[in-house]
């Protein structure tokens, strides 16, 4: 079945030349285009436009009036004031008190009621706070604490015979504060241990003894001074 429209073919330029002097031949006329007109899209329900913003708030101001500046009353907060340095006489207490707190800077066993020292025969007298201040080397240790009287004393005098034999000079015996104890209001086992270095047969061997430094155990140890050879009798009869 043959198609309705009409077709042609040129098959040379001298065809086409004979159609167009023939005026056989017509070309469609271009259509006209338009351009598309604007369509506005229609303003989202609830949210007006910034035209109708403006005019709704214009609206709603019409019948206010400024308030006059001398009917105002600006509130704000009140300036913080420097603290005023503290007189020069509270000065020098408080860096004290500071050094002592943060670094124990300052604290003297020496100076408070917990404070022990002693001295034995022919010892010289300020050889005991030579000893608290750390003028003597401390070459072993004994720890009393938290025993009973009759077992602390048992274990020092084994240590004290251990130390003259093996020639130590300088010792350390901790025997806590006793503070804490529910039985007596006074330290108990430290009035013991200076009663064995005084009164007992060690007091022979002892030279001299001190409360320990804070490095030390403080008012919870005793720094002690033993003599090469003990005190005899005929010594002290020479002298």
């Amino acid at each position: 079945m043959k198609s309705s429209k009409s077709t042609f073919c040129v098959k040379s330029f001298e065809d086409m030349k004979a159609l167009l002097r023939a005026q056989s031949l017509s070309f469609p006329e271009a259509p006209s285009i338009h351009p598309p007109e604007k369509v506005e899209k229609p303003a989202k329900e609830g949210k007006p436009a910034l035209e109708d913003e403006e005019s709704l708030f214009e609206k709603a101001m019409e019948d206010v009036a400024p308030i006059p500046r001398d009917n105002r009353v600006e509130r704000g907060l009140p300036p913080q004031r420097p603290e005023p340095p503290p007189p020069p006489e509270e000065t020098e207490p408080m860096l004290k008190l500071m050094d002592l707190v943060r670094h124990g800077m300052g604290f003297e066993v020496a100076d408070t009621p917990e404070y022990i020292e002693g001295t034995m025969y022919q010892a010289p007298p300020e050889i005991a706070r030579r000893l608290h201040q750390g003028d003597f080397s401390i070459q072993a240790y004994v720890d009393l604490h938290r025993f009973q009287v009759a077992e602390a004393k048992g274990t020092l005098e084994r240590f004290l015979k251990w130390a003259v034999t093996t020639g130590k000079t300088g010792v350390l015996i901790v025997h806590g504060r006793g503070l804490s104890s529910s039985s007596s209001s006074e330290p108990v086992l430290k009035q013991k241990v200076v009663e064995w270095l005084t009164r007992g047969p060690w007091r022979k061997w002892v030279m001299a003894y001190a409360t320990a430094r804070s490095c030390d155990g403080g008012a919870g140890a005793t720094y002690v001074l033993l003599r090469r050879r003990p005190v005899s009798k005929r010594m002290k009869k020479s002298r």
